[in-house]
């Protein structure tokens, strides 16, 4: 009876075990060496399931958070710097596949507009936005990013791409309350007076004599670019 006991105990332990390990937990999100950064995950060809940090999640901390006297380099509010994947993960503690637990969701997520990122009288982030980002921590915060196999830049308006991309890209700090250069491109207004001056297309193709946009030094994809230029070709119209 007692070597039934101790065999009965040996395959319980057994089968804790089994269960520990298979317990799902995500592996450092590359962690980078000789403490620089290295450099992102390319997946060759874009999945809708799938959210990639430097196509979609960079843009919206730079856009939006990471302004002068907010958390860039220089500011630093707070000691949070969110200006490349490095400093995202460290200082704006985000923890992989754990949203609740990552110090920049909680604040981007926040219903209180008194404790809310961005703060008041700037405007939240967009749900898309906020699902964007929750997407991307809950799929382990990897410096991921994809190559573009196609590119739709025929059927292109402004209220379902380009209003998007500036919204990803250039709103956090061309806006009604932050109009950086004293540009708001959160309205058609606003847009079409840049397309008119010819500032829009210069700036974000890095032209001499313009203010290279946007400020993170990543350069819209060709995709993007393509797309702008077919619907300023077009007219820049309010479709």
């Amino acid at each position: 009876m007692k070597k039934m006991h101790v065999v009965y105990l040996g395959f319980i332990l057994a089968i804790i075990a089994f269960i520990q390990s298979c317990k799902h937990e995500f592996p450092a999100a590359n962690p980078p060496q000789n403490g620089g950064e290295n450099p992102p995950i390319i997946s060759t060809g874009c999945s809708a399931d799938t959210a990639y940090f430097q196509q979609q999640v960079l843009p919206i901390f730079v856009s939006n958070c990471s302004s002068a006297g907010c958390h860039d380099a220089a500011s630093h509010q707070e000691g949070i710097v969110l200006t490349n994947y490095n400093s995202i993960m460290n200082t704006g503690k985000i923890v992989p596949g754990q949203p609740a637990r990552s110090k920049s969701w909680v604040k981007i997520s926040e219903s209180n507009s008194n404790d809310r990122m961005p703060p008041p009288p700037y405007n939240p982030l967009s749900q898309q936005q906020k699902d964007i980002i929750y997407k991307w921590i809950m799929q382990g915060a990897q410096n991921n990013a994809c190559q573009e196999l196609q590119c739709d830049s025929v059927n292109v308006t402004y209220s379902t791409t380009i209003k998007n991309l500036l919204a990803n890209k250039c709103i956090g700090c061309h806006n009604n309350y932050n109009a950086s250069g004293g540009y708001d491109l959160s309205q058609y207004s606003g847009v079409k007076a840049r397309v008119d001056d010819g500032r829009l297309w210069g700036s974000v193709n890095f032209l001499t004599g313009f203010s290279s946009m946007p400020k993170n030094g990543q350069k819209l994809s060709d995709c993007e670019l393509n797309q702008l230029h077919k619907w300023i070709s077009n007219g820049a119209p309010n479709n």
